[in-house]
């Protein structure tokens, strides 16, 4: 079925007892009530820059969104940066840290708690080819980076000051070829990690290999600053799926893949105490008789009721339903994005809103999540920006 959304009036991103009830869990958590009108939603975007990717960008744009218009107005644009195509804070947000896609580069900045402007601290190696993700170990010690096109994993130390030391670690995935003149833009055969998450216990990093179509396991040594291959190492996830970015169930010991190459999105048992995978099942995220897509981001939602997966070509995201016994998905329906090559996608920090970022026509659209059914309805919000590639949103005192 098809779930196409007709243009709606502006929607307010976050109204003020959703702010209310928000802030009040927060604050329960860290034993303080904060008082809503202190805080600014501030959102960082990523935009391709380079003329070989065709990219519009130029740089890491910041925005500030009213909460009750949901209009976003650009307070910051950082400029004369390659390619900031993949964004991750610490695990105190007081710092954002950037890969340069096509580069061999990872860049820190601190963020302004109050404006939430950015400002550069340095830039170390990754030391290798293309880096496209990069995550902040559950110590806040160290960050680890895929690099995509020379099939390697880094590990950066991080000080105290949010700024990054030389690389101390760099893994290389197994299976590599030898021969000089293979084409290292291959999407198959040779290892190509396109993601590391850390799972919800703070453990393991799971790591898509794209050209391999596997994924991979690893553990962070902490004192050593070093990954280690976990027991089992890996999972098959298909020939030719082309595995690319994973997602966790919120509560349940579930893994969501969505497979760049097959278009399809597969479901895991997750082993929390081993870190193993079992594969359960698999599900096309197109509508019958659709070709020429690759699929690219996936996410579940904050209530884990449903998982959400872009489709380019067919520019739409794909909705299934979890079902709470099993962690199984059934198909919802697909909303189209309103525009061309999602790239990315996320949720606002209400989990109230989803954000689609649209790199071959410039735009950032927004869609209102209903949580009983799934459905997305665009609020009426797009927003132009030239070649967005990753989105990133906080909640900051202003």
């Amino acid at each position: 079925m098809s779930l196409i959304s007709s243009n709606g009036d502006s929607t307010t991103l976050y109204s003020s007892t959703e702010l209310s009830e928000r802030m009040k869990d927060s604050g329960k958590k860290e034993g303080i009530i904060k008082d809503s009108s202190s805080l600014l939603s501030v959102v960082y975007v990523g935009c391709r820059t380079t003329k070989e990717r065709n990219a519009r960008g130029e740089g890491i744009n910041v925005f500030q969104v009213n909460h009750k218009s949901g209009n976003w107005e650009q307070i910051q644009l950082v400029k004369d940066i390659i390619n900031p195509s993949f964004l991750t804070f610490d695990r105190n947000k007081n710092f954002l840290y950037t890969v340069h896609g096509d580069c061999s580069e990872v860049s820190a900045f601190k963020i302004d708690k109050r404006t939430g402007k950015l400002t550069f601290i340095n830039k170390q190696s990754t030391g290798g080819r293309n880096p496209v993700h990069l995550v902040v170990d559950a110590t806040n010690q160290y960050i680890v980076v895929s690099n995509y096109i020379s099939g390697t994993l880094s590990v950066l130390p991080i000080n105290v000051d949010g700024s990054l030391k030389e690389l101390c670690n760099l893994t290389e995935l197994p299976e590599r070829t030898e021969d000089p003149n293979v084409n290292l833009y291959a999407k198959q055969g040779i290892p190509h990690p396109h993601h590391n998450p850390l799972d919800p216990t703070g453990r393991f990093f799971i790591v898509p290999d794209l050209g391999l179509n596997r994924l991979y396991i690893y553990t962070l040594d902490s004192e050593q600053g070093k990954l280690v291959v976990n027991n089992p190492p890996y999972v098959d996830t298909g020939k030719g799926s082309g595995p690319r970015h994973v997602d966790f169930h919120p509560s349940l010991p579930y893994l969501y893949l969505a497979n760049e190459l097959d278009s399809t999105v597969a479901t895991y048992y997750f082993n929390v105490q081993e870190g193993s995978l079992v594969h359960l099942q698999t599900l096309s995220t197109l509508p019958e008789r659709v070709i020429n897509n690759t699929c690219a981001e996936v996410f579940t939602s904050p209530s884990g009721k449903f998982v959400y997966v872009s489709n380019r070509g067919h520019n739409s995201i794909a909705i299934f339903k979890v079902d709470q016994s099993n962690g199984l998905l059934s198909p919802v329906g697909w909303e189209p994005t309103l525009g061309e090559t999602p790239r990315f996608f996320t949720f606002d920090s209400s989990g109230q809103f989803l954000f689609v970022a649209n790199e071959d026509s410039d735009t950032i659209v927004s869609f209102k999540l209903n949580d009983e059914d799934g459905k997305l309805m665009f609020t009426g919000q797009v927003v132009q920006t030239g070649s967005p590639v990753c989105i990133l949103p906080s909640l900051v005192d202003s």
